[in-house]
């Protein structure tokens, strides 16, 4: 996230000589990173992913990296996403849809009409999820959209016109009139088709429809896991006043770099809990909560709006900024409901904004 609020240019300028004379030579921005998920800043027209820490080392020392020419696959985008319909919910689809494609070692780059009504937010949570499609990278060209983000981020006015100056020039910028490249090969996707969608049991591509969640589970439940007969199964948690069953959601976390900067959906979650405490709701005594934002922007504007006072309401308090559940930093459950769960084998539940289940 931070690559796409301050350290990103797009397009990036060095004096060199020539011919005797100093100039200034003006080039695309690239990127490596050590974090598989490095392909966020694709979504800002920055050509980049994740590598190991040998290859960063050599980059930051000046040497080149080296790959063969990969096959491209363009995706079209067509359509606008139906009101209340997230980029989690694109994401998910675009995700499961690419793995079935078959991606892996290729890059993939979004067109088409779709473009047009896609935040730069929305973008970057697409181009997150490269490793979960199998992706090398998912990138976005430049375009309105693109040059809108750098100056809402604060990037000097000259960058902003260089970069639009540039992109022109050497036909790389996107409008609605542009031809569709030619690609390895193509698919499709109208946003208008687009649903809400979780993920799981296990994988990212997994995609299960909000809807058809409940059924969903029980058949994971009595099918892979091999427990049929025991949806309605409970046990006591010692020392507690309540029990827990199989599909009780025991994690709960607002995480991960995929959502946790993308306004839209935080802003969205910070609404939603204002209506819940509004009610009286509250969360379960056996869920364990958290909340891990992307940037130290986003922590901000939490606070800023009064939506972090209602998330902390509900026990979605700060923990810090970066990876956590995602990788499987958690922490351990309460000692009491951890004991139920593995005493009885139960098939429990976390709920997560990330990009890994």
């Amino acid at each position: 996230q931070v690559n796409l609020e301050y350290l990103a240019q797009t397009v990036w300028t060095r004096k060199e000589e020539l011919n005797g004379k100093t100039v200034t030579v003006a080039y695309p921005d690239t990127l490596v990173g050590t974090d598989s998920h490095t392909t966020m800043v694709n979504g800002l027209g920055v050509l980049g992913w994740g590598v190991g820490g040998i290859e960063a080392e050599a980059a930051m020392l000046g040497q080149p990296i080296s790959m063969l020419i990969p096959e491209v696959i363009g995706f079209k985008l067509d359509g606008k996403l139906k009101e209340g319909i997230t980029a989690t919910d694109l994401v998910l689809t675009v995700t499961q849809m690419l793995r079935k494609k078959g991606v892996v070692g290729k890059f993939v780059e979004f067109f088409g009409p779709g473009l047009e009504h896609l935040s730069l937010a929305d973008r970057a949570t697409i181009a997150n999820m490269a490793p979960e499609y199998g992706a090398t990278c998912g990138f976005f060209p430049v375009d309105r959209e693109t040059i809108d983000y750098l100056e809402e981020t604060g990037r000097k006015e000259s960058r902003v016109e260089l970069v639009e100056a540039y992109s022109k020039a050497q036909g790389m910028w996107r409008n609605k009139n542009t031809l569709d490249p030619v690609f390895t090969d193509t698919l499709e996707l109208d946003l208008n088709t687009v649903l809400p969608s979780i993920a799981g049991p296990k994988r990212p591509q997994d995609r299960v429809l909000l809807s058809d969640a409940k059924t969903g589970f029980i058949s994971a439940l009595e099918g892979e896991f091999k427990k049929p007969g025991e949806a309605a199964k409970r046990v006591d948690v010692e020392g507690a006043n309540f029990t827990v069953g199989h599909g009780d959601v025991v994690i709960a976390a607002i995480t991960s770099c995929t959502n946790t900067s993308n306004p839209s959906v935080l802003i969205g979650a910070g609404l939603l809990a204002r209506n819940a405490v509004k009610k009286g709701l509250k969360s379960k005594p056996w869920v364990k909560t958290s909340l891990a934002p992307g940037s130290q922007v986003v922590a901000e504007y939490l606070d800023k709006s009064g939506l972090q006072e209602d998330l902390d309401k509900l026990g979605f308090n700060l923990v810090g900024f970066g990876c956590t559940t995602c990788i499987g930093n958690s922490g351990p459950l309460p000692e009491a409901i951890s004991a139920a769960i593995n005493s009885a084998d139960l098939v429990a539940a976390a709920v997560l904004s990330g990009n890994r289940n």
